[in-house]
């Protein structure tokens, strides 16, 4: 193993450089125009895979964006594991607020800036770049290896579980290993212990047959914005609690020991809010901040809008309006009972003189917790704290990522965990960043656990 380590230290200039590579492909999934280019960033993806000799290396059509598969099996007796990641991004704006343009990779202070850096190219590429680097010393790896690189896991996946049913007998492994999270400071690697599930509504409250004037109507009829505002306050009280009924009927965490180990951990709740701005947070009572975070489920409004919001005054009382809301889950919970239920209540909710439809959005995913009595985990464990001189933490992540429920529903395998972003990496936001330490010393964690997960 040392000779692969230090083949990854003498070849840093050449990993920089196709992580530089990488990062300028302006993958954006959510944007049409940008199907050439997720194209060519798959094939990119695949010809690396070639040249550090992978087989089975197959791009496969979808009715999106491509995936990206390709595989070693020449360990017979030894565990298979899949590693999953994705090159597709989030989009740019505001551009004005990066300080360098995006797709061109900038390092500064140790850190990589451009769009994809921590989520989700230079992740996927560590593991891309360790598996290359023992092939490369020793032509051999020590487990069976799998990858799946797919392009769109910021639009929610929507050709990913009908892809591991296809494939269920190809993709089959002995455990997923997948970092798309954060270490949870610098210097101190975290192995993710569960995921908050996801479902997203759009909702619609509609009014009079047109737009009317607020003059000849206003105080007569019910104003769409007006009563669209009054609805989304029936969702929590002024505590923080949800109001809808059944929402928490099968909820139950944190645990005891959940609790204990939140509070073990060395968090600043005030320097936390600090870092964003913040004097004070705001959430249900009776939990911590981070208690909130990752054992607790939330409902979210993500935008409002309807009516005349142009410069100067339009004095109009619109016909409808509209608002985005977002559901963060946890075990107990699913995607479609929580949108029927909130559905339901803000129906039931709205006045008369007004209809509201709720839509549940495409995407989302189930909710997630960590096997604790998973081998890989002892092993993980091992490998980063030789690597990074630290005993890991065990932290929670109040985010989604809907493949690691998948796996365990579709494939039955479990799932490992292991980010390398830092918590102010950025992501989804200007100036994301990945911290190039941590990029170096995580590559070399994931040689160590290849290994030891033979153990």
């Amino acid at each position: 193993m040392q000779a692969i380590l230090e083949f990854l230290r003498a070849s840093r200039a050449a990993r920089l450089e196709a992580l530089s590579a990488w990062l300028k492909y302006p993958s954006i999934s959510s944007h049409p125009e940008r199907a050439p280019d997720m194209r060519a960033c798959a094939l990119w993806c695949a010809d690396f895979f070639k040249r550090s000799g992978l087989t089975q290396v197959q791009i496969h059509p979808t009715a999106g964006h491509p995936i990206v598969t390709a595989s070693w099996r020449n360990a017979p007796n030894r565990p298979t594991l899949l590693i999953y990641g994705h090159y597709d991004v989030q989009p740019v704006d505001p551009v004005a607020l990066w300080r360098s343009p995006p797709f061109e990779p900038e390092v500064r202070n140790a850190r990589i800036f451009a769009r994809g850096s921590a989520d989700d190219k230079g992740q996927i590429l560590m593991h891309m770049q360790a598996v290359a680097a023992i092939l490369r010393v020793t032509g051999s790896l020590p487990v069976n290896v799998i990858f799946l690189v797919e392009g769109e896991e910021e639009i929610g996946s929507p050709n990913l579980p009908g892809f591991l049913r296809a494939e269920k007998e190809r993709l089959g492994a002995d455990l997923a290993l997948v970092s798309d999270t954060c270490m949870w400071a610098e210097g101190l690697p975290a192995i993710t212990a569960g995921l908050r599930g996801l479902v997203a509504l759009e909702v619609e409250v509609i009014g009079p047959e047109r737009d009317l004037h607020s003059g000849s109507f206003g105080g007569a009829v019910a104003n769409p914005i007006e009563m669209l505002a009054r609805l989304l306050t029936t969702l929590k009280d002024d505590q923080g609690t949800i109001q809808v009924p059944g929402f928490y009927d099968a909820v139950s965490g944190p645990t005891p020991q959940e609790r204990a180990q939140v509070a073990g951990l060395p968090f600043d709740e005030r320097s936390f809010l600090q870092s964003i701005g913040l004097k004070a947070g705001w959430g249900e009572a009776g939990f911590s901040l981070l208690e909130r975070l990752w054992y607790r489920p939330t409902i979210e409004i993500n935008g409002m809008w309807g009516g005349y919001t142009g410069p100067g005054a339009k004095t109009v009382l619109p016909s409808r309006a509209y608002a985005k809301l977002s559901m963060r889950l946890v075990p107990g919970q699913s995607p479609d009972r929580v949108a029927r239920q909130i559905g339901d209540h803000l129906r039931a909710m709205a006045p008369d003189g007004v209809r509201v439809e709720v839509r549940q959005l495409p995407g989302g995913g189930l909710p997630w917790r960590l096997s604790p009595d998973l081998p890989a985990v002892t092993a993980a464990r091992r490998a980063l704290r030789e690597s990074f001189g630290q005993e890991p933490v065990i932290i929670g992540e109040g985010a989604s990522i809907p493949v690691v429920a998948d796996f365990d529903r579709i494939l039955g395998i479990k799932t490992l965990l292991v980010g390398f972003s830092l918590p102010d990496a950025c992501p989804h936001s200007p100036d994301e960043n990945l911290h190039l330490p941590s990029f170096d010393t995580g590559t070399e964690s994931l040689v160590r656990l290849l290994h030891y997960l033979t153990a």
